[in-house]
């Protein structure tokens, strides 16, 4: 029986599972499969190009506007890693407005990352919902559900489901597509009661709503098509032995093992930092209108297809 292959991996923009009011609005987790010193070969071409005097190297350093070569050089269709790297975006406010969309079906059952069959509801909340509610009521209406939908959340948050459907009953009377989801949200108000008293008495009996756990299946299943998969990822509070066990049965064996490890102490996670990093930026811009047509049509290959991003992205599509 052939070994089974090994992937490093690290993210940009993880918050757990708080997905709105952060510090940033997009996720991104990179896998690399690529060795050891074909990584170290890239990390010192990096800081040839793209000097820094950091022990290790981080996607900062190649996004300044003084190195824009080295990223260039890096993203291109000649770079180093081409063809080796993988980058699962996650539209954060998307996936919140996803999980939403997921408590509409009589037949809900959590699960890792989106049910398709929620993606088209999601997709018109995301993009009505706003101008719809107007931005502060839309706010609200994404943390509040941000909140119910977590195991864990920061000291001082309070929402109940009785104050989140106060204003589910406010707003499904705007109208349109996004007052019609409302109206139908109001009607699920059983499945969503049902769901908060289940996931408080065991966290741990659904899916985490933090972005990295989807990310991570998806990286396993992507590389390990044709076999076993052995994840070598940078330190994460959120990946407990729980969580780690729980992805395990998820995958039905496909995922050998994971390994926590120092980044500072294997190329190929910085590498994956790296490209997490700039594929997030890139991302970013995307999102707030900014975006840079150059690294947008460079980072294309990069980024799977199935992350979890808003259709249609002529860049970042799903």
């Amino acid at each position: 029986m052939s070994e089974p292959l090994e992937i490093a991996c690290d993210e940009s923009g993880a918050e757990g599972e708080k997905l709105v009011g952060g510090n940033s609005d997009v996720f991104a987790h990179a896998s690399v499969l690529i060795d050891a010193a074909a990584a170290a070969d890239c990390v010192r071409e990096l800081r040839e190009r793209a000097p820094t005097p950091a022990n290790e190297y981080r996607a900062g350093h190649v996004l300044r506007d003084k190195y824009r070569p080295a990223l260039l050089w890096l993203l291109g269709p000649h770079g180093p890693v081409l063809g080796n790297v993988r980058v699962f975006l996650t539209d954060k406010i998307f996936y919140v407005a996803g999980k939403v969309a997921e408590l509409l079906d009589e037949d809900h059952t959590s699960r890792i990352g989106l049910d398709p069959r929620a993606w088209a509801t999601a997709t018109a909340l995301y993009r009505e919902g706003r101008p719809a509610f107007g931005p502060e009521r839309w706010s609200a209406f994404l943390e509040a559900f941000n909140y119910l939908l977590r195991a864990k959340n920061g000291q001082g948050v309070t929402t109940s489901v009785e104050e989140a459907f106060r204003l589910v009953d406010e707003l499904r009377g705007t109208g349109g597509a996004a007052g019609e989801i409302m109206e139908s949200l109001w009607r699920a108000r059983p499945r969503v009661e049902s769901f908060r008293e289940r996931l408080l008495a065991d966290p741990y009996v659904f899916p985490a709503l933090d972005p990295l756990i989807p990310a991570i299946v998806r990286a396993v299943r992507f590389w390990g098509a044709g076999g076993p998969v052995v994840v070598v990822h940078d330190r994460q509070t959120t990946l407990t032995d729980e969580r780690i066990a729980q992805m395990r049965e998820i995958l039905g064996g496909r995922m050998a093992g994971l390994r926590l490890v120092d980044s500072m102490l294997d190329d190929r996670v910085q590498i994956a930092d790296v490209m997490a990093g700039v594929a997030r930026k890139i991302a970013l811009d995307e999102l707030n209108g900014r975006a840079d047509p150059l690294l947008s049509v460079l980072i294309r290959p990069y980024v799977d297809a199935e992350s979890i991003w808003a259709p249609p992205d002529e860049v970042m599509s799903r």
